[in-house]
């Protein structure tokens, strides 16, 4: 049912067409490979194979050429949705939200402008360092951050330090540009800088690296 309403939502947009879908994740990951589609929406829990394991063999730090994962959760329910991000993910959606919003994160995704909740960023990225004694709950699944919190090839610098606080907030590259008051093609020159420094992926990976570095405490 959720898939049928997603798919209806999606299809329903000018700019966006859903070429597969599938009933489980090993399907999902097969499927994704040959039709390697601009954007792969995965649910956290799926049969066969679940989101974690699924987003690490499309979008992992082992992956090649990596697919953009999104993630779809209901967050309350799914507290090692982070797992998925170190496996690869590029943002992560709420089931609850509004049809509008599924289809801006599906176009986030697919520009590698991820849209992450601020509502919810904070407490998805402090899930990204659990306590040392904290067992865990998917352990074939897990896999080390891609972003060490190690220090940087290059230090970066205080604009830079700035846009990396406002992105680990769930800011976009439209908020960050207005509230440091530079254009947007700045921010995105910072942004690739970054990741360049960090050897992130994405803007995901960069927020991660923020939190477990302690920037945003």
């Amino acid at each position: 049912m959720v898939r049928a309403a997603f798919r209806m939502i999606l299809d329903a947009q000018p700019d966006i067409v859903v070429v597969a879908e599938a009933p489980d994740g090993a399907t999902a990951v097969a499927e994704a490979r040959r039709l390697r589609p601009d954007v792969c929406l995965l649910d956290i829990r799926m049969p066969e194979m679940d989101g974690l394991e699924a987003t690490r063999q499309l979008a992992g730090p082992d992956v090649r050429d990596p697919l953009k994962v999104l993630i779809a959760t209901t967050f309350d329910l799914d507290e090692y949705v982070y797992r998925a991000l170190r496996n690869g993910a590029c943002g992560f959606l709420l089931k609850d939200g509004s049809p509008a919003l599924l289809a801006e994160a599906v176009r986030a995704a697919a520009r590698g402008d991820s849209m992450i909740s601020p509502s919810v960023t904070v407490r998805l990225l402090r899930h990204m360092t659990p306590p040392p004694s904290a067992p865990s709950p998917h352990p074939a699944s897990a896999a080390p951050s891609p972003v060490s919190t190690a220090c940087p090839v290059e230090p970066l610098t205080e604009r830079e330090l700035d846009v990396v606080r406002l992105v680990a907030r769930g800011r976009t590259n439209e908020e960050v540009a207005a509230e440091l008051y530079v254009t947007l093609s700045t921010v995105k020159t910072h942004l690739g800088n970054v990741q360049r420094k960090l050897a992130a992926r994405n803007r995901v990976e960069i927020a991660a690296w923020a939190w477990e570095s302690g920037l945003c405490g």
